[in-house]
This record gives C-alpha cells, sequence and structure tokens, in this order.
C-alpha cells in the first residue's frame, strides 16, 4: 500500500473538516429552529393562559356582581314582607271594624248544566254592589265578577253567568263597606 502524500491527508483533513463543520451548522441550524418552535409554543401557552386569566378574573367579577345582586334582592324581599305584614294587620284593623255583609249565601245544583249554582241572598234594606271572587285550587283558575244585589232578594250564578261552582271552590264576596266574607263551596 502507497503512502499517501501529505497533500492527500491535508486534502482529507479539510474535506473531514468541511464535513464536520457542514454536520455542526446543520445541527446548529437544526437547534435554532427548535427552539424557535418551543418559543411560539410557549406564546401560544401565554396567549391562552392570558385568555383564561382574563375569563376567571371577568367570571369572578360576574360573581361578585350576581352576589351583590342577590343580597340587595334578599334584602329587598325582607323589606316587602315586613312592609306587607305591616300592611297586612292595618288591613285587618280596618276590616275587623266594619260590620258583617249582610249576604247569606247557598248552593244548589244546576237546573239547565252541571255543577252547582250560588244563591246570594240579600238581607238589608239596600242595593249591594259587590265584587264576587271565586277560585278553584285544584285547577288554579281564578275570577273575579261584579254583582248588583237588590234589597231582601236572591240572585242566582252559575255557569251560565261565567262560574261553574264545584265542591272545594273558594268563594269571596266584598264591598267597600262591610267585611269580606269568604266561603268554601261545599
Amino acid at each position: 500500500m502507497p503512502i499517501p502524500s501529505s497533500s492527500q491527508q491535508q486534502r482529507r483533513g479539510l474535506i473531514l473538516s468541511i464535513g464536520v463543520n457542514v454536520v455542526l451548522l446543520l445541527l446548529a441550524c437544526g437547534l435554532a429552529l427548535y427552539a424557535f418552535m418551543l418559543n411560539v409554543d410557549l406564546g401560544d401557552v401565554k396567549r391562552r393562559l392570558s385568555k383564561e386569566v382574563e375569563a376567571r378574573q371577568q367570571t369572578e367579577r360576574y360573581l361578585i356582581d350576581a352576589r351583590n345582586q342577590l343580597t340587595d334582592s334578599q334584602r329587598e324581599i325582607e323589606q316587602l314582607k315586613a312592609q306587607l305584614s305591616y300592611k297586612e294587620t292595618d288591613y285587618q284593623a280596618a276590616t275587623s271594624a266594619k260590620p258583617a255583609l249582610p249576604v247569606v249565601v247557598s248552593f244548589r245544583s244546576s237546573i239547565l248544566g252541571k255543577g252547582l249554582v250560588a244563591v246570594f241572598e240579600n238581607t238589608s234594606e239596600r242595593y249591594l254592589s259587590v265584587v264576587l271572587s271565586v277560585r278553584n285550587p285544584t285547577l288554579s283558575t281564578a275570577k273575579r265578577f261584579r254583582l248588583e244585589l237588590s234589597p231582601k232578594s236572591s240572585t242566582d250564578f252559575g255557569h251560565l253567568e261565567g262560574w261553574q261552582f264545584a265542591p272545594g271552590d273558594e268563594v269571596g264576596l266584598y264591598n267597600d263597606e262591610f267585611g269580606a266574607l269568604k266561603i268554601t263551596v261545599p
């Protein structure tokens, strides 16, 4: 085997050195590209994290506002309850001072239809204008009617007049000069 000359050895060293430098350059470029990709991913993570933090802060502000509104609403409800109980006692005191309504209420079977008919008898010597309030608690229906009751007379009220009475219906008669009359249909 012939001994390589020094120029050949220098050429091989140069080629080897260039190859190693190219490999190192490619490795450096690959690492730079990898670092760039990591930086982009890190930026995306930071943006998502900042959006999540912002969303959380917004949710916390909304929750605080909702709690404050709830507290205000509860306070207002308590005030209204207090006012209602005060007005209820005033109403009860005012209605207890009024005389009893001079009306007798009875019920009979309907001749023309089904259900019951209410018979309102005015036992006083004067005309009475009353508000009739009826409610069926089973069906959750209610209506109000105005009745003109002649002195010492009876007035029938049934399905032809707008309400078919049934057992359990709640009936109320109201007049400003007299106390309320409340009964339940037997």
